[in-house]
C-alpha cells in the first residue's frame, strides 16, 4: 500500500527518506511507511521521535531528499534548524510527506501549516490518510488534489448517518473494507473520519477516485450556539497567528443544543491578547469561546494526558 502511495508523490530509487515517526511498540504506521520505502528501492532513515537536535544531525550528515511527520513537528524542526543557523531550504529536503495533521482545506488548497511548511523548508507537501484498523494510506500525486485511492487494495465509501453512499463531493463518515488484510478481515469499516472523494481525471494521468482531507472527527462534533463546526476549524486559524505557540481545544456540556468551547494557548508575545484571539475565531468561524492563557509547558501537560502517545489538541470533557 504505501509503496503505491509514495511512488504517486514522486519518491523512488533515489531518494533518501527521514522518519520522524515512532517503529516502536508495535506501531503499524510507521513499520508500514518503513517497508513500503524500502519496497520503492529508496534509502530509508529511522530516526523515531528523536530530539530535533538529532534529526538537524541526521539531516546536515546524510542528507535526505524527503521526511515523514506530522506537519506541527516539521515546523518546528524548521524553526529550530534558523535558530542554529540552518537554513532548511538550503538542505537537499525536496519532499515532506505529512501524517497526523490536515494541511490542506476542503477546497484542497494549503492550509496556514502547509503553506508555512512549503516556504520555510522550498519543498513540496504531500498530505497523506491512513488508518490502523484498515492498513490503509493514500497520499497525494504530484497534482496535490487529494489522497488516490487504490481500489485493488481497500474499497472506500463515503456514507451518512444511515450508512448510505454518498456522491462524489459530499462530505460524511469514511467507510473502509480492506481487501489484503487476513488476521482480522473488516468489512464496511466505520473510521469516524469526515471527508469525501473527489471522482474525474487527475493531472498526474489517474483516474482513481481521490480522498478529500478530513475535517472532523464524527465523534469531535461542536454545537456552539447554533453552529456546528470540528476542531480542525480551530486549528487552522490559531495556525495563521505567529504569536500563538502550542494549543488545545476543550469542550464540555452545557445543555443539549450547545456546548461550552474553550481554547487554551501559550503566546510568545504579550501583544497577543485574549481579546484579539478571539476576534481572529468570531471573524472566520463566528464563535467565540473563552481562551485560557497559559505556558507551554503547561499546555503540553495536558495534550498528553492518559496513556496514548499522541499528542491531542481536543480534550473532550462532555458527559457523554
Amino acid at each position: 500500500n504505501e509503496e503505491i502511495s509514495f511512488a504517486g508523490c514522486g519518491l523512488g530509487p533515489e531518494d533518501i527518506v527521514l522518519l520522524t515517526c515512532t517503529m516502536d511498540r508495535c506501531f503499524v504506521a510507521g513499520l508500514a511507511y518503513f517497508l513500503g520505502i524500502r519496497a520503492l528501492g529508496a534509502a530509508a532513515i529511522r530516526n523515531g521521535l528523536s530530539s530535533y537536535a538529532s534529526h538537524l544531525e541526521i539531516i546536515q550528515r546524510m542528507n535526505p531528499t524527503a521526511i515523514v511527520g506530522v506537519p506541527s513537528f516539521l515546523h518546528k524542526l524548521g524553526q529550530f534548524m534558523k535558530v542554529h543557523g540552518i537554513a532548511p531550504e538550503k538542505t537537499a529536503v525536496r519532499k515532506l510527506i505529512c501524517i497526523g495533521e490536515p494541511i490542506r482545506d476542503i477546497n484542497l488548497s494549503l492550509l496556514k501549516m502547509g503553506q508555512y511548511l512549503e516556504e520555510e523548508w522550498g519543498a513540496k507537501v504531500y498530505s497523506t490518510y491512513a488508518s490502523s484498523e484498515t492498513i490503509t494510506t493514500f497520499c497525494e500525486c504530484t497534482a496535490q488534489k487529494g489522497g488516490h485511492l487504490h481500489p485493488e487494495l481497500a474499497i472506500v465509501e463515503i456514507v451518512d448517518d444511515e450508512g448510505t453512499t454518498l456522491p462524489p463531493g459530499e462530505a460524511g463518515e469514511v467507510v473502509v473494507t480492506p481487501l489484503s488484510v487476513e488476521g482480522m478481515p473488516l468489512l464496511r469499516f466505520r473510521t469516524g473520519d469526515i471527508s469525501f472523494l473527489a471522482d474525474g481525471p487527475c493531472e498526474c494521468g489517474r483516474y482513481s477516485p481521490r480522498l478529500g482531507p478530513i475535517m472532523g472527527r464524527k465523534k469531535q462534533m461542536i454545537k456552539y450556539r447554533g453552529t456546528t463546526l470540528y476542531p480542525q476549524a480551530v486549528y487552522a486559524v490559531l495556525d495563521e497567528i505567529p504569536e500563538v505557540g502550542e494549543y488545545f481545544v476543550a469542550v464540555r456540556s452545557d445543555f443539549d443544543l450547545s456546548d461550552i468551547l474553550s481554547v487554551h494557548v501559550s503566546v510568545t508575545n504579550d501583544s497577543c491578547s485574549p481579546a484579539g484571539i478571539v476576534d481572529r475565531l468570531q471573524a472566520r468561524l463566528r464563535v467565540r469561546p473563552e481562551i485560557v492563557i497559559s505556558t507551554e509547558e503547561e499546555i503540553r501537560k495536558q495534550m498528553l494526558t492518559g496513556q496514548s502517545r499522541k499528542i491531542n489538541r481536543f480534550i473532550d470533557r462532555r458527559n457523554n
